[in-house]
């Protein structure tokens, strides 16, 4: 019994308590930072990030489970830079094989809080960083010497250190619970075969958060998402695949839609596939369309949103459409696009990009980069751009990965709108005005892409799922499938005539140079005066000649 005293006592003195883990990071900071100050190139900033990461998933097919796990992860992110914040190792440049600074990879931390053996993979982290660092800076100076840079700005920003502690305890999810809610909704799908694929995903990520930097910044903070996510799909005669999806957010699994309610989308989602494997294919289109809020939501996300996020205004790469237009109006002069992390919901529906603090430590606030149709700013992290040399709280990333500048809360606010049957009146007006015999009804979507690049067409791709023909004469209206709405991004907003009084909101994951974040866009209703579609991509493949086995026991 003493012999096992002795070692338990032994472990527990290695236990670091959770508050201590700041300490900790600031004591190996002030040391580390001591000697890379007086080193022939010298550091001037360093940050420690800990991202400590709980995952719950939980899928269902058939009202089975085929995927159940609870997961932790703790990762460190060292962010060291060399020279000054007028100049360092991260400037943008480009030679033939890309940009020079690169990222320094994320090291895992053990589970337990053992200071030395976090004081130890923060003292090697940093040095590998050190010397990273150090390399890129003295090709940023090599290059600097004998090319012509057009960007005069600074590479980082001076901000006030934030100090600020937030007691952050996972929640414990009930996985058989929710088990049985992911079985019972994936059952729904079973008895039609027709359905050649379907999913219920159930995705919890708690991150605890800390930030520790040579500036003094001392940050300890919790986030929370929550997905209950329904896709299915199904193919046409000619082949051609249909899904369809819905998912849910909240801030906390008890937010969620209750079950019935899910029950009831999933019977419209059912029924809706079934119309979808009948309906016509639309042929190429141009011409005037309404874009349900959650569409139009998606619309400004992928032709706005992502132009206006702040490193593009700097990459050398990028197209900087947006960059010489600010003070110039770009939208109609009734609708203004904010981005507001601190808004938890909109209308009693949670938004996914809320934040308190952003992945630099600065503190979350509302942006409004278009008012009345002018551009007024754009979203920045602490990477300063042309016109706009510090941080707006918009510096985001995955864990594991170095912020960037990313959307938050997307929100398109109309001045003026109309009622959503007065909207639609309004599209057969423009079909009559037009000579088109049908308008387009963009119901929803399940997301898009767009490009910013110099070397390719600046141009976007968003992806319906279902679309309605509307049709002048007041005929009933149709569904069709098959088309994707595309365009290029001044064009498009030139052709904005009209905003409903409905708000839709899609709550999603965004992908971009820093990983994937939670990001939400809502809007009103929009109409379009003319838009573009292109056939979707179809699959050559006939339907299966033999029929699924039977999902049913």
């Amino acid at each position: 019994m003493r012999r096992v005293l002795v070692v338990v006592a032994i472990v527990s003195a290695g236990i670091l308590r959770a508050e201590d883990l700041v300490g900790i990071l600031r004591q190996e900071l002030q040391r580390s930072m001591a000697l890379l100050r007086q080193q022939p190139q010298p550091a001037y900033f360093l940050a420690y990030r800990v991202w400590d990461i709980h995952s719950t998933v939980i899928e269902a097919q058939g009202g089975k489970l085929f995927q159940a796990s609870q997961n932790r992860t703790r990762l460190l992110g060292v962010e060291l830079r060399v020279g000054s914040y007028e100049l360092d190792n991260t400037h943008p440049l480009q030679d033939a094989a890309g940009m020079v600074a690169l990222p320094t990879p994320a090291v895992e931390l053990p589970l337990q809080d053992d200071p030395r053996a976090i004081r130890q993979l923060l003292w090697q982290a940093t040095l590998a960083a050190y010397e990273r660092a150090a390399e890129q800076y003295s090709k940023v100076l090599a290059a600097r010497s004998v090319r012509i840079s057009e960007d005069t700005v600074a590479d980082f920003s001076r901000e006030q250190p934030q100090r600020f502690r937030q007691s952050f305890t996972p929640t414990p999810v009930d996985t058989a619970r929710w088990g049985q809610i992911v079985r019972r909704l994936s059952a729904r799908f079973a008895p039609h075969e027709w359905i050649l694929a379907h999913r219920v995903s159930f995705r919890v990520q708690q991150v605890h958060k800390t930030l520790v930097t040579s500036e003094g910044t001392e940050l300890s903070w919790g986030e929370r998402t929550v997905f209950l996510t329904v896709s299915a799909r199904t193919r046409a005669d000619d082949g051609m695949e249909l899904p369809l999806y819905r998912s849910y957010f909240a801030h906390h699994p008890d937010e969620l839609p209750s079950t019935a309610v899910v029950e009831s989308d999933i019977a419209r989602m059912i029924e809706l596939l079934e119309r979808l494997r009948r309906a016509p294919v639309l042929e190429t289109y141009t011409g005037p369309a309404i874009l349900s809020g959650e569409a139009a939501g998606v619309f400004f996300h992928e032709i706005l949103g992502h132009r206006v996020e702040g490193e593009r205004q700097k990459d050398p790469r990028s197209a900087q459409m947006l960059r010489d237009l600010l003070g110039q109006r770009i939208l109609p002069e009734f609708l203004d696009v904010l981005f507001d992390p601190l808004r938890r919901e909109l209308n009693g529906v949670s938004l996914a990009g809320h934040y308190r603090y952003d992945d630099e430590g600065i503190p979350a606030r509302p942006v409004t980069v278009v008012e009345r149709g002018v551009l007024k700013q754009f979203l920045t992290s602490r990477t300063p751009i042309p016109g706009a040399s510090t941080s707006n709280g918009h510096g985001r990333a995955q864990p594991g990965l170095q912020p960037t500048a990313r959307q938050s809360n997307l929100i398109v606010v109309a001045r003026q709108a109309v009622s959503p049957e007065a909207l639609r009146e309004q599209l057969r007006q423009e079909c009559r005005r037009q000579g088109k015999e049908f308008g387009l009804l963009f119901e929803s979507v399940e997301g898009g892409f767009t490009f910013t690049a110099r070397t390719i067409p600046n141009a976007f791709n968003v992806l319906p799922l279902v679309v309605y023909k509307v049709y002048a004469d007041g005929r009933p209206d149709e569904l069709v499938r098959g088309v994707d709405l595309i365009g290029t991004p001044l064009t498009a907003f030139a052709n904005i005539v009209a905003a409903g009084s409905d708000v839709g909101v899609f709550n999603g994951i965004c992908g971009a140079e820093s990983g994937n974040v939670p990001v939400s866009a809502s809007s009103p209703s929009l109409l379009i005066a003319r838009i573009e579609v292109q056939k979707k991509a179809k699959s050559d493949e006939r339907p299966p000649l033999l029929p699924p086995p039977s999902l049913q026991p």
